[in-house]
Order: structure tokens, then C-alpha cells, then sequence
């Protein structure tokens, strides 16, 4: 039987080649994602290893609790003097203290920030005490070390992006306006891996402390221990000399700390990214499944055959099992090489968007996730040939002498429609609960709604039989008119086996139910955004900094302030307090907000802008309710720097359903600038005579020509300026999404060739009775995009049916239907139907009539 199995699947290359290709596609995407996560890692690893040459321990800032990046609040810093006691301890070798900033904004020729893809890689600016020291990680390329007051060094890719060389004129702006540089030297990592978007740049000791707002102070102490000394007797030894707010950890333990962000952010994209893996496989199980069946059933006589041999229903269940393990074993291991060019192909597409990543070569995977890659594939296959496989066990040996001989239906087939709802419902059910059920945690809520919306799928799926019919009445009717006698044909055809037609549009169903629930949430959290800027903000103009989130010195609202026109400033500072126990987003505001931003106040009035004063709050009604506040209720904060100070709720308010720019709790901005250092602004709103004219933007930009990073912009403007990052990730999921999609197309064509195989004596009748080569082409082509269409009108309705269900539970998005994107969705759908049916219809038309009507 192996042999026969064997010398079977051997002689349907085609078959199994296409069949292959869903396995293929799956786990490629699944070795691809450890590829690349693993390559991030390494690189990552590399950067922070090299900054954290020469340290035996570091002595930082310490904070009341952890602090975000992007929000303009730093950890405390250290007093110079500290150094030198340091220095005196017995166990240090060497000693030397640094300040840095990530947002040291290197300015082009032009005037204008310079900053790769979206703005999102940090601007690091830092201080070079000594170019020779141990603790220097980078090395030159070319020119020196900075010395004095007006030189920098800058990092060799962005030198080699905007053609700067040593002597050339640079801009920089940290704190206040550009201030002008000579470019000393080019530097990079000792190492030579790049840093992805990010950017360098280095100054001497004073020069960098000055620019940062460091005077007399640093951000860290790298310390070397003598030799013998282990870093943690080191560590040790440094820490009864430390004040409250500083701390001191090993140098693994530092480069563990600093690259905490940073694994979460690759775990989230592993994670992200194997989820869709995961989902193309899924995918592919109906490829493979509606293959298999399509194939057992051409193949009734000889299974038939091998029964009236003396072949058991367990020799034949096991054939068709191992044609499956082949099948998936082979797709596994092309897919898992496959998924080192998949890997490449998605540095390359998140570099195209934006998103550079730092990179020092494709990483091999590991053992853990080659076996995790092969056993998901492998395990689809076998899973998805099961059904088909038992099916195969039931033909009767009688089937070998009988013309036309089909599969009997099973025990349980008239039970399969009430199954199906049965599933769908069950489906449902589990979605319901992970959305609507009190006390669930993140996980039992995801887990919930994954294994819902899997029932969901497998439920409609082998429902949509019952579909198949009517859709395919109405959906064909076009190639009825424009096709004549083929369009008629092919519209006969998709509802002569609506089984069959349901299980090969339900592999492109499952992707375009995905797209239209990203779409339709998407474009709810786009109305609801606009929505909410259009009733809060009721000034005339908006500055944020050019990438559109980063912090901008407080120094840019107080230029504007100056132009001429300009009435009204309100200000949005944001950083991270801790309130009730819990680290939460903040903010705090000036007077000014008043006439910029219209709220709906639950409790207290416009006025609370100006009476927060030194100890008022205001928050919104839902953080009110869950902590019993109300006016006049005390609310402690404590700050980064440690400091703990009671606040008095003035003002509660009712925020709109996209959202506000406020934290949960919101104090004065002269309160915050009490406690935070160099106060940052993430929002600045204007309000000026006359409102939005050429001429008020054009004073505003000219006010703030000596800030290249502050962007001026109208309320049309700044919403699209902030919903712009949002479509990147938007199409980063179509992209991804995409991957499903494709496997489809593979589905749509398997299935033709396989009818195209069965109907062969039809197809040569149909010749032979004066059908032209053409129509027989018209004819699978008309075929294929009503299967298509099929997929996509069950896809588009349920996507939109699960993208409800989300938005009834999630308050801050409205539904809003996706008009354009249901049209993208369906014309999509007719060219995955037409690029479907190209090689089957030239198979079909190739046919010699007479062969095809002896064919048995």
C-alpha cells in the first residue's frame, strides 16, 4: 500500500505541487517571523552589548516607578560630585559620567529635521568624555573626536543618507532653538551593525550637559572594577555611597534592564506576526480538505479496486494519511527555507513603510523554532485530510465495476447542516462572552475570542452549502449577460456541487472576513477620532513635532505665543504618575486651554482651566466612577522624582467617544513643571484673529523658524497628521492578511483543475457539439469569479457581523461603514477569480475532443 501511495501521488505532481503550496505559504510565514524576531534580537543585543563595553557595573537615576519612553519625563540625575567619590572607592579601576537625550534633533541644510521612516527611532545625542576611553562603544570612520563648544559627531548612515562629511555645517536642536555645529568625525559602532532609523550624535563633556540641561549633573556613571573584582562585590561596594534617587546595577544587569522595552516590543511582534502564520495554515486546511475530498472522490474506482484486492478500510485510511504526511512534510520543509526570503522581504517591506529596524544579518532559527514550524504544518495537513481520509474507508469494493461510482454519504451527513449552525452558534456564544464577560483577563478574553472566532469560521464554512444555490443565482447572473451560453454553464456549474463550491470559496471567505473586521474597525476609530477633534477642538491651529508625537520644548509654545494674531495658547504636557497604586498617563494644561478646547463637563465648567492652581485635578467621568471621585475629592500623585502630592478634583468631564488628549488625571502646568525638569509639550492649540487664513499660518511658521521639529497645522491637517501612523499599521495587517488571500487564489485554482480533470469527457462533449476554445475559457473563468464572489459576499458580511460585535463593547468607536474598502474588497475578489481560472481554463481549452470523450 505504501508503494501504491507512493507511485499515486507521484503521478499528480500538479495535484500535490498546488495542494503543497497553502503548507508552503503557512510556514514560511512562521519560520519567517523567528527569522526576522531573531534577527531584531541579535541586533538589538548587539547595540546594547557594545554601550555597555568596559562597564563592570552602572549607576543611574532612580525613579519612583517605571517611565515610558516618547513622553518627555526622565529619570532623576546624578550630581557631578559624585563621581569623584566613586572614583575613591577601593575597588574602581576607572570611572566616567554621561548625560544623553533621545530627542537631540540633528537639523539638514535645509532647515528641515532629519529623520528616517516615520520618525520613530530616537534621536540619541551623548556626551564623548574621551574618545579612547574603554567606554566609548563607537569608533571613526573618519576625522576626530569632538573638542570644544561648536563640534559633534555624527553616525555613518545618516553622514551617508544626507551626504554630510567631516567640516560640513550641521544643525542640532534639544531643548531650545537650532544652534549650528562642525562635523568633527563620523562615527559607528565598534561592532559595525546599523542602528536602523535612528540617529548619532556625539559632544564633548560640557558641550552635551549644556544642550541636554545638564549642567553640574549626569545621567550616568559607567564604572570599571579592578581586576579580581567580581561586578557584583563591585555593586556592592558602590551602593551604601548612592543617594535615595540613584541606583546602581551590574553591567548584565543594566543591559537586561535596557533591553526590557525592547523585548517586549519583539515579543509582541513575534507574537503579531506568527498570529498570522498561524492564520494562513488555517487557511490552507481548506485547501488541503477540499483537495483531498476532490481527489478520493475522482479516485472511487480505484480505491474501489484496491478494496476488491484485498486492501482493508484501515490500509486505505492509512494511504490517504500518508499521501497527507508527504504532502505536509515536504511543503513544511520547502516553507521553513522559504522563510528566510520571507524574512528578507519583510525587512525590506517595514523598511519601505517606515519602520527601519536595526539589522546585522538574517539569523538562523533555532531548534525550538524549526520543530515548532514543521509540527504546525505537518500537524494541518493531517488534521485537514482526516474527514477526506475517513470518507475514503467507506467506498465498497462493488464501486470498481460500476460506471460513474461516487462516495456514499456517510451516517451523519443529514445532520451536517444542524452541526454546522450548531458550531457557528457555539462560535458566537465564545466571542459574546470574551467581550461582554465581567472579570476576564486579557488572556481568557483573547483566548475566548480566538477559539470563537476559529468555531465561527469552521461553523460557516460547512454551512455555506446552504448558501451556495441562491448566491450563485444572484452573483452569476452578470456572466449570464455577458457571457452567453459559458456564462449560463458556468453558473450551473458552481451550483452542481455546492459542497465543493462552498469548501473552495470558504479558504477566501476567511481571509476577506479578516480584511473587512480590520477595515470596519478601522474606519470606525477613524470617525470616532475625527469626531472628537471636531468637538473639542474649537481653536485655529495645532503644533505638534514633525513626526507627530514625540515631546517639543515648552520653548516652542512660548515662540508662538509671540506671533503676530495669536490670542490664545493652551498646552498639553504628558508623562506617567502614579494615582491610587497604579501607574497611569497623565497630563497637565494651562490656563489657556480654555479658549482652545471645548469639553462637556459632568461637574465644574470651562473655568476649571484656570482654578487648578497648585492643587486642582480634573478627570474624566468613567475614572471618576470606578474611584468614587467627586468635586473636592483628594487624589495623591507621586511623581518620577518620587514626590507624592494630594490634588483636589475641580472638574469632572465627559469625554467624546474618540477619546481626549487628556490623561486620567490632569493637573496645572506650572504644578507639573514643579516636579518634572524640562517640561515638555506634546500639544500646543492656537487661537488667533481672524482663524485659519494663508496669512496666520504663514506669521506662525515664521515665529517658528528657529524650531525645525514643530509643525504647524489646521484642525484638517492635525487630523490627518495623527490618523497617518495609524494607516501604516493598517496597511502593514493588509499586507499580512494578504498572505491568506494568496493561498486562496491556490485554493481556487487547485479546485478548477481538479473539476477540469473530472468533467473531461464533459469538456470534450461540449467541443465536439461546437463550443469554441474560447468560451470553454470563458466559461471556467466565469466559474472561478462566481466561487470568488461567493467567498467574499460570506466574508465581507461576517466580517462585518464579528467588527459589530467589537464595537458594541468597545465605548470609544463608532460604526462607520467601510464603503470604499467593500468595493476594493469585491473588485479584489474578481481578480483573484480571474487570475484563478487562467491556468485551468488554457488546460481545459488545450483538451482534444476526442481524447476527452474516451478519457475514463
Amino acid at each position: 500500500m505504501i508503494k501504491v501511495t507512493l507511485r499515486g501521488l507521484a503521478g499528480r505532481k500538479l495535484r500535490a505541487a498546488l495542494t503543497g503550496i497553502a503548507i508552503v505559504l503557512g510556514v514560511a510565514m512562521i519560520s519567517g517571523t523567528f527569522v526576522l524576531t531573531n534577527s531584531i534580537d541579535h541586533a538589538f543585543d548587539k547595540i546594547f552589548t557594545d554601550a555597555r563595553q568596559g562597564s563592570n557595573a552602572v549607576i543611574s537615576g532612580k525613579s519612583a516607578f517605571d517611565i515610558g519612553d516618547q513622553t518627555g519625563v526622565s529619570a532623576p540625575t546624578l550630581s557631578e560630585s559624585l563621581l569623584s567619590k566613586v572614583r575613591a572607592l577601593p575597588d574602581v579601576a576607572e570611572a566616567e559620567g554621561s548625560v544623553d537625550s533621545d530627542s537631540t534633533l540633528l537639523i539638514d541644510d535645509k532647515g528641515k529635521v532629519i529623520q528616517f521612516g516615520l520618525g520613530g527611532a530616537p534621536n540619541l545625542g551623548f556626551s564623548i568624555a574621551n574618545g579612547a576611553s574603554r567606554f566609548n562603544p563607537l569608533s571613526l570612520v573618519s576625522g576626530s573626536w569632538p573638542h570644544g563648544s561648536r563640534a559633534i559627531v555624527i553616525d555613518k548612515e545618516t553622514a551617508s543618507k544626507k551626504h554630510f562629511d567631516v567640516g560640513d555645517e550641521i544643525g542640532v536642536q534639544v531643548e531650545g532653538p537650532v544652534e549650528k555645529f562642525r562635523i568633527s568625525g563620523i562615527v559607528q559602532f565598534s561592532s559595525g551593525l546599523t542602528i536602523g532609523g535612528a540617529t548619532l550624535a556625539g559632544f564633548d563633556l560640557p558641550t552635551a550637559q549644556r544642550l541636554f540641561q545638564r549642567v553640574g549633573q549626569f545621567d550616568e556613571i559607567a564604572v570599571a572594577a579592578k581586576p579580581g573584582v567580581s561586578d557584583a562585590k563591585l555593586a556592592r561596594q558602590i551602593r551604601p555611597i548612592l543617594p535615595a534617587t540613584a541606583q546602581v546595577r551590574t553591567a548584565s544587569q543594566q543591559i537586561a534592564e535596557d533591553a526590557a522595552d525592547t523585548n517586549d516590543f519583539i515579543k509582541f511582534i513575534r507574537i503579531f506576526l506568527l498570529a498570522f502564520g498561524f492564520i494562513a495554515l488555517f487557511v490552507g486546511s481548506f485547501v488541503i480538505a477540499n483537495s483531498l475530498s476532490i481527489t478520493i472522490a475522482q479516485r472511487t474506482r480505484e480505491l474501489a479496486t484496491l478494496r476488491t484486492l484485498g486492501a482493508s478500510r484501515r490500509q486505505v485510511l492509512r494511504s490517504i494519511i500518508l499521501e497527507a504526511l508527504v504532502v505536509g512534510t515536504l511543503g513544511s520543509i520547502v516553507g521553513l527555507f522559504c522563510g528566510f526570503l520571507l524574512a528578507k522581504g519583510l525587512f525590506w517591506f517595514f523598511g519601505v513603510i517606515g519602520l527601519d529596524l536595526p539589522n546585522t544579518g538574517l539569523v538562523g532559527l533555532t531548534r525550538s523554532a524549526v520543530i515548532t514550524a514543521l509540527l504546525a504544518g505537518i500537524l494541518v495537513t493531517l488534521i485537514a485530510s482526516l474527514r477526506p481520509a475517513m470518507r475514503a474507508t467507506k467506498v465498497p469494493p462493488i464501486a470498481a465495476v460500476r460506471e460513474g461510482a461516487v462516495l456514499p454519504r456517510g451516517r451523519f451527513a443529514r445532520f451536517r447542516g444542524f452541526a454546522a449552525a450548531a458550531t457557528a452558534a457555539l462560535g458566537f456564544a465564545a466571542i459574546a462572552y470574551g467581550i461582554f464577560g465581567n472579570g476576564l483577563g486579557t488572556g481568557k478574553v483573547l483566548m475566548f475570542m480566538g477559539l470563537g472566532v476559529l468555531l465561527v469560521f469552521i461553523g460557516v464554512a460547512l454551512f455555506a452549502s446552504r448558501f451556495v444555490r441562491p448566491l450563485a443565482e444572484i452573483l452569476g447572473w452578470p456572466a449570464t449577460q455577458f457571457g452567453g451560453a459559458a456564462g449560463y454553464l458556468a453558473r450551473d456549474n458552481s451550483r452542481r456541487n455546492p459542497q465543493r463550491t462552498a469548501s473552495t470559496a470558504a479558504a477566501l471567505m476567511i481571509g476577506l472576513t479578516l480584511v473587512t473586521l480590520v477595515a470596519t474597525l478601522s474606519s470606525g476609530i477613524l470617525a470616532s477620532f475625527r469626531g472628537a477633534v471636531n468637538d473639542l477642538f474649537v481653536g485655529d491651529y495645532a503644533i505638534t513635532a514633525q513626526n507627530n508625537f514625540s515631546p517639543i520644548p515648552a520653548d516652542v509654545a512660548d515662540a508662538a505665543a509671540k506671533a503676530p494674531g495669536v490670542t490664545d495658547v493652551g498646552n498639553v504636557r504628558t508623562g506617567e504618575t502614579k494615582v491610587f497604586g497604579t501607574v497611569e498617563f497623565s497630563t497637565a494644561v494651562d490656563p489657556g486651554m480654555a479658549q482652545v478646547i471645548d469639553m462637556k463637563w459632568v461637574a465644574g465648567s470651562q473655568q476649571v482651566f484656570s482654578e487648578l492652581g497648585d492643587d486642582g485635578a480634573f478627570t474624566d467621568n468613567d475614572y471618576a466612577k470606578d474611584h468614587n471621585l467627586r468635586l473636592g475629592s483628594p487624589v495623591r500623585v507621586t511623581f518620577p522624582n518620587g514626590n507624592t502630592r494630594t490634588f483636589r478634583i475641580k472638574g469632572i468631564f465627559d469625554p467624546p467617544t474618540g477619546g481626549s488628549p487628556f490623561g486620567r488625571v490632569t493637573i496645572s502646568a506650572a504644578a507639573w513643571d514643579q516636579e518634572v525638569p524640562a517640561p515638555k509639550n506634546v500639544f500646543s492649540f492656537l487661537k488667533m484673529e481672524g482663524g485659519e487664513t494663508d496669512a496666520n499660518q504663514a506669521a506662525l511658521e515664521q515665529t517658528l523658524e528657529g524650531f525645525p521639529n514643530a509643525k504647524v497645522q489646521t484642525r484638517g491637517e492635525f487630523i490627518d497628521n495623527q490618523i497617518a501612523p495609524f494607516k501604516k499599521i493598517l496597511l502593514i495587517l493588509y499586507v499580512l492578511l494578504a498572505l491568506s488571500v494568496i493561498i486562496s487564489l491556490f485554493g481556487i485554482i487547485n479546485t478548477l483543475v481538479l473539476t477540469v480533470y473530472e468533467r473531461t469527457r464533459e469538456i470534450g462533449m461540449l467541443r465536439a457539439i461546437g463550443m469554441t476554445r474560447r468560451q470553454i475559457r470563458r466559461m471556467i473563468l466565469h466559474e472561478s469569479i462566481i466561487t470568488a464572489l461567493i467567498g467574499a459576499a460570506l466574508g465581507i458580511v461576517l466580517g462585518i457581523v464579528l467588527a459589530s460585535l467589537l464595537i458594541i463593547r468597545i465605548d470609544f468607536i463608532v460604526f462607520s461603514f467601510p464603503t470604499t474598502q467593500v468595493i476594493v474588497f469585491v473588485v479584489a475578489a474578481i481578480l483573484v477569480g480571474i487570475l484563478a481560472s487562467i491556468f485551468p481554463a488554457r488546460r481545459a481549452a488545450k483538451l482534444n475532443p476526442l481524447e476527452a470523450i474516451a478519457y475514463e
